[in-house]
C-alpha cells in the first residue's frame, strides 16, 4: 500500500493512478478513497492522473486519538500534494471532502490548483444559527453522535438509504453500494468518524471559500437529503468567485455512485476545458 507519513507520525493511505495532469479527490464521510472509484477508473481512462487518499481515521489510513479536525485534514493533504509534487492539479471535494479542499485552499493556497469541483458539499455551514437559519438542527449531528456511538454499524446501513436517495418512491435499491457503505464506514476508527461529525456540521468555511480564486463546479442534487442545496450549493456558489453552479434534477447525496455517469460527463468536461 501507498502512504505519506506526516509531520506528526500519521501514516496516510493514498491510490496514485495514471499520468497526465492531476485530479485530487477528497471523500465524505464515513467513507474512504474507494467512494471515487467511478470518477477515477474514468478519468483514470482519459489520460489524467488521479490520487486519491483516505482522511486520517477513515478507510486504511491510521486511527489517531487526536488531529482528527479540519486543519489537521488540510494539512496532511497539501503534506500529500506536496510529496507527489502535484502542479495544476484539479481537486474535487464530495461532502466533508469538500469542506476539506475549501480548507486545504483557505490555508494552503492555489500555486499548486488549477481547478476545484465541489460536489454535494458541506460548505459553507451545515449548522443552523441564527445567521444561517437555512442550516440544519444541532439535534440532527446529536442524533448522528448518538448513532456512531451506540451502534454503528446499523447506523451506517440505515444512514445509506437516504444517503443514496433509495428511501425514495420508485428508487432503484442496489444492495451491493448499501453493503459498500456500510463496509467503508466500519473500516474506519469510531474515535476518527466520531470527531468528524463536527467537522462537517459546526466548522463555517465561508472564509475559506471566499479565498478559491481558481474556476470551480459545483455539483448539488436538489434531493440532496444529507447536504441540503440551499445551505450548501447554492451560497457556495455566490460566494466563490468565478464558480459555476450545476443542479441535478431529483439528486441525491450520493451522485458520484448513483449517477456516476452524470458526474463523469460533468468532470471531464469542465476539467478538459
Amino acid at each position: 500500500m501507498s502512504t505519506i507519513t506526516t509531520k506528526d507520525g500519521t501514516k496516510i493511505f493514498y491510490k496514485d493512478w495514471g499520468k497526465g495532469r492531476p485530479v485530487v479527490f477528497s471523500h465524505g464521510w464515513p467513507l474512504s478513497a474507494d467512494a471515487w472509484d467511478a470518477q477515477m477508473l474514468f478519468l483514470g481512462g482519459k489520460g489524467f492522473r488521479v490520487i486519491a487518499h483516505d482522511r486520517r481515521g477513515h478507510g486504511r489510513s491510521a486511527q489517531t486519538w487526536d488531529g482528527n479536525d479540519m486543519d489537521t485534514y488540510a494539512d496532511d493533504l497539501a503534506a500529500l500534494i506536496e510529496h507527489l509534487d502535484l502542479q495544476d492539479a484539479t481537486m474535487v471535494g464530495h461532502s466533508t471532502g469538500g469542506g476539506e479542499v475549501a480548507h486545504y485552499i483557505g490555508r494552503h493556497g492555489t500555486k499548486r490548483v488549477a481547478k476545484a469541483v465541489l460536489i454535494g458539499a458541506v460548505p459553507p455551514l451545515m449548522l443552523k444559527t441564527e445567521g444561517n437559519p437555512e442550516g440544519t438542527p444541532i439535534d440532527v449531528f446529536d442524533g448522528i453522535r448518538k448513532g456512531v456511538e451506540a451502534d454503528r454499524s446499523q447506523f451506517f446501513k440505515d444512514l445509506a438509504l437516504p444517503f443514496y436517495g433509495y428511501n425514495r418512491p420508485n428508487a432503484k435499491v442496489s444492495q451491493g453500494v448499501i453493503d459498500s457503505f456500510w463496509a467503508q464506514g466500519m473500516v474506519g476508527s469510531i474515535k476518527g468518524l466520531y470527531d468528524c461529525i463536527k467537522q462537517f456540521s459546526e466548522v463555517d468555511y465561508t472564509e475559506d471559500l471566499k479565498k478559491i480564486d481558481v474556476p470551480t463546479l459545483v455539483l448539488h442534487g436538489d434531493d440532496d437529503q444529507i447536504v441540503p442545496i440551499d445551505a450548501a450549493g447554492r451560497k457556495t456558489a455566490k460566494i466563490v468567485k468565478n464558480a459555476t453552479l450545476k443542479v441535478y434534477p431529483g439528486g441525491q447525496h450520493g451522485m458520484c455512485t448513483v449517477e456516476a455517469d452524470k458526474v463523469n460527463a460533468d468532470l471531464l468536461e469542465f476539467i478538459g476545458s
